[in-house]
C-alpha cells in the first residue's frame, strides 16, 4: 500500500484561495491558515521560530494579497487623497509612497495605510480595513474616479537583510538604488511588476506589486534567485513578531477603528496614538481637522507608549499599574523580543503616569497548569525598538 502524499485540504472554512495559494499550500506543512479579508492566508508554515529569524539574518517572502487597496484617478485625485488623510498629501511627489491615518469629523482615527502616488493624478490606497464606502463619500462630487483593485493587484512583501540581493540576483537592474518609500517599475524574468521599498518589519525590505496572472511566474523566479541566499516563506505570527520590534502599531490589536468600534469612548484620535506627526493643521480642509485643532490644544487622557518590561515573560493582555496598586493601563502587544533580549511591548496608559515612573505590569503565567502572578516594573521607551542601519541604506549592502 502506498502512502498518500496529496496535499490536504487548500480551503478550509470557506475561505477563498489568494493568487500563490498552489504555492503556499505545498509548503504549508502546518496547514494552519486564517482568514485575512476572506483569503486564506498562512499563520505559520514550518515554526515561528525559523520564520522569525529569517527575518533578521535572510530573506523572506510574505503574501499579502488580501490587503484593500484602491485606485483613485482623475483630475481631482490630489485633492481627494488630501482630503482623506492627515498628512499633506500635496508634497508627495510621483512614484513615492507614504504613511498615513484618516480620521473621522471627530478626530478619530478610521484606519492607517500607505499611498502610493503613482502619477500626477492617480494615487493607490493600500490598507486593512474595506474603505470603499468612505472613499465613495470623500470623493462625491470631484472630478475623480474610485476603483477597488484589490482582486486586481497581488502583493508580496520580500523581506530581509538579502533581500535586495534576491532582487538583483532574479536581474534586477539597478534595484540597489531604489530608496525608501520609492517606487519603481521593473521585470521579474517576464513578467511586469511594481517595487516599493515599504515594509512591515523595520528592516531592508521591498514590496511586490503585480497581476494575478504573473503572480506564480514571479513567485517561482523569486524562489529560485533566493535559494543562495537563504529565502524562506513565512506566515503571520513571524511577521507579528517583527512588526512589535519595529513599533509599528496594528488595528484591531493596538486600536479600534472609529468605524468599527462598538462602546462610546473606545475610539483614538492621533495624539493618543502617537501620531501627531502625520497630522498637517497647516494644510486644506481635510476630514477632521477642526476637531485636531481642539485636540493639538488638550492633553491626551490616554496614551499608547511603548515599554520595556524587567524579566522575560511576554506581558500580553497585561494589566498595567502605577506604584504596584492602582491600575493605570493594560497592554496591547508583547513579545520577547529573540534580537534585542528585552521585554518589549505596547501599552494604553493613563495620563498622567504615560509620562512618569514607576509603572508595573501584572502578568500571569502558567506552569504544570498551575498558574503563578507576577509583578515586573515597566518603563517608557521610545517606540520603534528594532532599527537597524540597513533599513535606509542606498544602495544596500549583500550581506
Amino acid at each position: 500500500m502506498t502512502a498518500d502524499t496529496s496535499p490536504r485540504a487548500a480551503v478550509p472554512m470557506g475561505l477563498v484561495p489568494g493568487p500563490f495559494h498552489d504555492r503556499l499550500v505545498a509548503l504549508n506543512h502546518q496547514q494552519a491558515w486564517m482568514n485575512w479579508m476572506g483569503i486564506a492566508s498562512p499563520a505559520v508554515l514550518d515554526t515561528v521560530e525559523f520564520e522569525y529569524f529569517a527575518i533578521r539574518n535572510q530573506a523572506t517572502l510574505f503574501d499579502i494579497s488580501p490587503m484593500m487597496k484602491y485606485r483613485i484617478a482623475g483630475p481631482d485625485a490630489e485633492a481627494v487623497v488630501n482630503r482623506l488623510v492627515t498628512r499633506d498629501i500635496a508634497r508627495l511627489a510621483p512614484g513615492r509612497v507614504a504613511y498615513a491615518i484618516w480620521c473621522d469629523a471627530e478626530g478619530n482615527v478610521v484606519d492607517d495605510g500607505t499611498v502610493f502616488r503613482l502619477g500626477q493624478t492617480e494615487f493607490r490606497l493600500c490598507c486593512q480595513e474595506p474603505q470603499r464606502a468612505w472613499l465613495d463619500d470623500v470623493a462625491w462630487g470631484f472630478d475623480v474616479s474610485v476603483q477597488d483593485v484589490s482582486g486586481a493587484i497581488a502583493g508580496l512583501a520580500l523581506q530581509g537583510p538579502t533581500s535586495c540581493a534576491v532582487l538583483k540576483d532574479a536581474g534586477l537592474a539597478g534595484i540597489e538604488t531604489l530608496k525608501p518609500f520609492e517606487i519603481r517599475e521593473f521585470r521579474i524574468d517576464t513578467h511586469p511588476v511594481t517595487i516599493s521599498r515599504t515594509g512591515f518589519t523595520g528592516d531592508l525590505g521591498y514590496e511586490i506589486w503585480m497581476t494575478p496572472d504573473d503572480a506564480p511566474g514571479v513567485w517561482d523566479a523569486l524562489m529560485a534567485a533566493g535559494i543562495p541566499r537563504g529565502l524562506r516563506v513565512i506566515g503571520y505570527h513571524a511577521l507579528d513578531m517583527a512588526r512589535i520590534e519595529a513599533g509599528f502599531l496594528l488595528p484591531r490589536v493596538d486600536f479600534v477603528s472609529s468605524e468599527t468600534h462598538l462602546r462610546p469612548g473606545r475610539a483614538r484620535n492621533p495624539y493618543e496614538l502617537g501620531l501627531d506627526w502625520l497630522v498637517a493643521l497647516d494644510k486644506p480642509h481635510f476630514n477632521g481637522r477642526r476637531a485636531l485643532l481642539r485636540l493639538a490644544q488638550e492633553k491626551p487622557r490616554r496614551k499608547l507608549v511603548a515599554i520595556e518590561i524587567d524579566r522575560d515573560k511576554p506581558a500580553l493582555n497585561a494589566l498595567v499599574y502605577h506604584a504596584r496598586r492602582r491600575e493605570v493601563g493594560f497592554v496591547t502587544s508583547a513579545l520577547w523580543s529573540p534580537t534585542l533580549k528585552r521585554n518589549i511591548a505596547h501599552a494604553w496608559v493613563e495620563a498622567p503616569w504615560c509620562e512618569t515612573g514607576d509603572l508595573w505590569v501584572e502578568i500571569y503565567l502558567q506552569r504544570e497548569l498551575v498558574w503563578q502572578r507576577r509583578m515586573a516594573r515597566a518603563r517608557v521607551v521610545e517606540r520603534g525598538f528594532f532599527r537597524h542601519p540597513r533599513r535606509t541604506a542606498t544602495p544596500p549592502a549583500d550581506f
